[in-house]
C-alpha cells in the first residue's frame, strides 16, 4: 500500500534549486533509506514530507506529495500533518523538563489533560521505543540526564506519543557510538511493524541492515531507487554503483 506519492517534486531556496523533479512512491509500514554525499538533497526531500521547509524562509515547493492520497501541500492543517508525520532529528533534542513530561508534551498540545491517559501513553511510547526498563524509575529525573543514545530512544518515544503514521528520521543515530547506533537499528526494525519509516543515513551498511528500499541521491536528483538488495547488489545506475563502491563521496 502506498503512504506516500510524491510527483516532479521541485524544491527552490531562493535562487538555489535544491530538488529536480523527484518523483517516487514510499510504502506504508516499510523502511525507506535515502542515501547519498552530504548536500545531495535526501534531508531536503525527507523535511517536505512534513512541510518543515516551510520553517525556511525563501524556499518554495512545485509538484506534488500525496499522504493516504491527501495532498498535504493542499489545504491540511499543518499541526494536524506533523502529528500523522513525526520527525526524529540527527542530534538528539529533548525538551530540558523531565522525562515524563517531555513524552505527555505532545499528547497535553493536542487536548488530553486525563492523568491516567498521559499516564498510559508515557509508558506505552517509552516500551515502543525500547527504553521503558531504563526511566521507569526515573520519568521526573530532567531527561537531559540520560546518555546521548537514551535521549535519542526518548525523542523517539516522544514522536511517537502523537500516534503518528509515519516517522520521519534524518540521521538519527549518526551522532551515536556502535552499541547506541545498533539499539537504534533495533528499534526501528520493530517500528516498521506499526509505522512507515523514512531514514536518511550517511551509513550505506546501515541501509543495507535495516531498510526494505533505498533512494540514491545527487545534487538534488533521485538517480535510483529500489528494493535495497537490488540497488547495493546489482545497481542500475553507474553513478550509484560508483558511490556504492567508494569511487566518490
Amino acid at each position: 500500500m502506498k503512504k506516500f506519492e510524491i510527483s516532479n517534486v521541485d524544491l527552490w531556496y531562493n535562487e538555489f534549486k535544491a530538488l529536480h523533479s523527484v518523483s517516487m512512491e514510499i510504502e506504508a509500514r516499510q523502511i525507506t533509506a535515502f542515501i547519498g554525499p552530504s548536500g545531495c538533497g535526501k534531508s531536503t526531500l525527507i523535511k517536505t514530507l512534513n512541510r518543515m521547509n516551510d520553517l525556511i524562509e525563501g524556499c518554495k515547493v512545485t509538484g506534488s506529495i500525496l499522504l493516504d492520497g491527501e495532498d498535504i501541500y493542499g489545504s491540511i492543517d499543518v499541526n494536524l500533518l506533523r502529528k500523522r508525520v513525526g520527525m526524529v532529528f540527527q542530534k538528539p533534542n529533548p525538551f530540558p523538563m523531565s522525562i515524563y513530561d517531555n513524552i505527555a508534551f505532545g499528547p497535553r498540545t493536542h487536548g488530553i489533560k486525563n492523568r491516567y491517559r498521559l499516564d498510559e501513553i508515557v509508558e506505552k511510547s517509552l516500551r515502543d521505543a525500547a527504553i521503558w526498563d531504563e526511566t521507569k524509575d526515573r520519568l521526573k529525573k530532567n531527561a537531559l540526564s540520560l546518555s546521548g543514545g537514551q535521549q535519542q530512544r526518548l525523542c523517539i518515544a516522544r514522536a511517537l506519543s502523537v500516534e503518528p503514521d509515519v516517522l520521519l528520521m534524518d540521521e538519527p543515530t549518526s551522532a551515536l557510538d556502535p552499541i547506541s547506533t545498533a539499539k537504534i537499528e533495533d528499534l526501528v526494525t520493530e517500528l516498521k511493524r506499526q509505522y512507515t519509516v523514512v531514514i536518511v543515513t550517511h551509513n550505506m551498511q546501515q541501509a543495507t541492515r535495516i531498510s526494505d528500499k533505498t533512494a540514491f541521491f545527487l545534487l538534488g536528483e533521485m538517480v535510483e531507487y529500489g528494493y535495497t538488495q537490488q540497488v547495493f547488489s546489482n545497481p542500475r545506475e553507474k553513478r550509484c554503483e560508483d558511490y556504492i563502491t567508494g569511487r566518490f563521496g
